[in-house]
């Protein structure tokens, strides 16, 4: 039997940097949101313990995926003697800040958790996936979160879920590069939900990022003369950047107006992952 699975992107709406742990992971501050711009696996059982993937994806070795490493993590944790063949689809841009192989990732443990009859706990899976990347618990979850930690610890909220207009400037932004980039602001002062919607927040990788990648300047100054009744921002570590529109027709005609050099995405903010709109 082979099913369908999406994997989300997500967008996150603001993103600070509060310190530096001993082992080197940052503790961070950041809420999630998905976004309706998905990845799609497909998962066949396999009687033995082999992992198998079929990817249009081929910028890393299969054994270096994140979807093959969080099949592997369950595997190691649940003992299992099953394997799988599975197939991913690309939709949501490499490098681009929109967590796409950590949420490849999280569809992987939910999916096989299911298809090897593991019964496993979502807590126990999103336990498994930090260890795979830090931005897989909130996929596991499948909840728009206000991150802690080192984006592990998760707290439900519920922000307006507008139609977003998210642009890639068409550039891979290596994000352990930019955690590593002497001029990071890490002492940023933890701040509280309400600051965050005040409007007391920002992405303290966009000062780091418009230097090092001009494109994705570019980008976000476009937006920002184009469109002024929404602040653009940059996602995660970029390279996307997006601004929220009340409606999909206002998104799509500034969508249909963007420079050659860049790619435009319309999609609907969404507080409860496609994850979990499983359509087999």
């Amino acid at each position: 039997m082979t099913t369908n699975w999406l994997a989300p992107a997500k967008i996150n709406l603001f993103l600070h940097v509060t310190g530096r742990r001993n082992d080197g992971y940052h503790t961070l501050q950041t809420v999630y949101q998905f976004i309706e711009l998905n990845d799609v696996l497909q998962f066949s059982v396999r009687e033995d313990n082999e992992i198998h993937l079929d990817s249009d994806f081929d910028e890393v070795p299969p054994e270096q995926n994140l979807v093959v490493r969080a099949a592997r993590a369950l595997q190691q944790h649940s003992g299992t003697r099953a394997g799988t063949d599975i197939k991913l689809t690309k939709h949501i841009p490499t490098g681009g800040g929109l967590g796409g192989g950590s949420s490849d990732a999280a569809t992987t443990l939910v999916a096989l958790n299911e298809f090897w009859r593991l019964g496993l706990s979502i807590k126990e899976l999103a336990e498994i996936g930090v260890t795979v990347s830090a931005d897989v618990p909130v996929f596991v979850y499948g909840q728009a979160s206000w991150a802690e930690g080192i984006g592990d610890k998760l707290t439900p909220v519920a922000p307006s879920e507008p139609w977003y207009l998210v642009v890639n400037p068409n550039v891979q932004v290596s994000t352990q590069a930019l955690f590593n980039a002497p001029e990071l602001t890490r002492n940023n002062s933890p701040i509280t939900i309400r600051d965050f919607m005040d409007g007391r927040s920002r992405n303290v990788f966009e000062p780091v990022v418009v230097t090092r990648y001009p494109q994705v300047g570019e980008a976000l100054d476009w937006l920002r003369r184009n469109y002024r009744a929404s602040p653009a921002k940059m996602s995660g570590t970029g390279a996307c950047v997006f601004a929220a529109f009340e409606s999909e027709a206002r998104a799509q005609e500034l969508a249909d107006k963007l420079p050659d050099n860049m790619v435009g995405y319309v999609v609907k903010g969404r507080n409860a992952s496609p994850l979990y709109d499983f359509s087999g």
